[in-house]
């Protein structure tokens, strides 16, 4: 009688990422079922009081309370670990919970936080605003060249902060040079990994300790459920991530988890068709006569298009683009557009279009939005799931009434 567990891809190591992707972490209660379960359940029994107690003290596995330990967020975590190519991770409400905990995890008063100043406006304020509240020094700076990082370094430095490509303007950072300098100071390298996906870009293959996602955007990527991720080293996940989100709660819940687990299974399927249309968007903008500028990791016209070839598989489903006309031109275009909606969410199936200036980063002062290169005229698209040539028609329409 033949044995399954003989079988070579009975050990997910021997599996690609997308077979992961639909079968990693997956654990059938027994009753069988072929999809997840959910595990709407607070608590959990212990068969006795010294089991109890061995669980509180870690010497037994098995759950104590949702808030940090419930297995349709487990499955959800396995999975994304697997793709990631992570030692652990910990899933969290929101995408900002991620980054806050991560960023606060390896922080003490005292310390210092080095960021690469083009980040999101939520992101950007966790390290400039709210660190410092806390006793935490940051320093901002051009994250286009890895020399920025190293003259920012301090002996205090604890966190080296990027994301890459940037939101909104798809700037690059390059992350093996700046994981050497960050290491090389004893900092820990965090990235924000969401413009490029897991798909296109493995930070922790190129340096990085921890990675955060906004598993809102691309992950669920159906408008339907929010949620966020942290992956790296098992010591600093189960160490201070894991303590912060069992002390102070900002837990994902059984259902939103659940949907991000469905929202595995497809996404290499759709974040591949999305960054198709996206490069075929890239070229149509990129020579359009009323088009000032594109940026587009994988569009030859990229200041960093070497560097987005080493480190990114392809250049993702994002497209910054600046119509002539500043912000007439690009609210003209915007509030003409009949399948792209105007929304500030991205990686949706529906193609979205937004004005970073006076929506996402709307709260920074002319002169910060200057040195993060958000102009007057700079919309971001995030290209969805519809045909291609519709949305190349519908930007047509859209800037022939520019």
């Amino acid at each position: 009688m033949s044995d399954r567990t003989s079988n070579p891809l009975f050990d997910p190591k021997h599996r690609k990422a997308q077979t992961m992707m639909v079968h990693g972490g997956m654990e059938r209660s027994q009753h069988g079922e072929t999809s997840e379960a959910i595990f709407f359940n607070s608590g959990f029994v212990y068969p006795t009081s010294d089991s109890a107690e061995a669980r509180f003290k870690g010497e037994e596995p098995g759950h104590i309370y949702s808030r940090f330990s419930n297995p349709t967020v487990e499955m959800f975590q396995q999975r994304a670990a697997l793709l990631e190519g992570a030692e652990a991770a910990r899933a969290t409400a929101t995408g900002m919970a991620a980054v806050t905990t991560a960023v606060m995890s390896q922080l003490r008063a005292g310390d210092h936080v080095v960021a690469a100043r083009a980040l999101f406006g939520g992101c950007r304020f966790v390290v400039e605003t709210y660190m410092p509240r806390w006793g935490v020094e940051s320093t901002l700076v051009d994250g286009r060249d890895p020399e920025n990082f190293a003259r920012a370094m301090k002996p205090n430095t604890k966190v080296v902060f990027v994301e890459t490509p940037t939101n909104p303007t798809l700037e690059l950072v390059d992350l093996k040079a700046v994981a050497e300098i960050a290491h090389a100071h004893g900092a820990v390298l965090i990235v924000d990994n969401v413009f490029a996906t897991p798909i296109w870009q493995k930070p922790l293959e190129l340096g990085a300790d921890l990675v955060t996602y906004s598993a809102t955007k691309h992950i669920d990527g159906q408008g339907r459920a929010m949620g966020g991720l942290i992956l790296g080293r098992k010591e600093l996940i189960e160490a201070d991530i894991h303590t912060i989100i069992r002390q102070t709660g900002p837990s994902i819940s059984p259902f939103n988890a659940w949907v991000l687990l469905k929202g595995l299974e497809t996404l290499s399927l759709r974040v591949r068709a999305m960054t198709e249309s996206a490069a075929k968007i890239a070229d149509f903008l990129a020579d359009h006569p009323k088009i000032e500028s594109i940026s587009y990791p994988f569009h030859p016209s990229h200041p960093q298009y070497e560097l987005a070839k080493r480190q990114m598989g392809a250049g993702s489903t994002l497209v910054a683009l600046t119509p002539k006309g500043g912000k007439q031109a690009a609210f003209a275009l915007a509030d003409a557009l009949a399948i792209i909606a105007i929304s500030n969410n991205l990686g949706d199936a529906k193609s979205i279009i937004s004005h970073p200036a006076t929506t996402t980063h709307q709260r920074f002062t002319p002169e910060e939005k200057m040195e993060m290169d958000i102009t007057d005229g700079l919309l971001r698209l995030s290209v969805g799931l519809e045909d291609g040539d519709d949305l190349i028609a519908d930007l047509s329409f859209g800037l022939d009434q520019v």
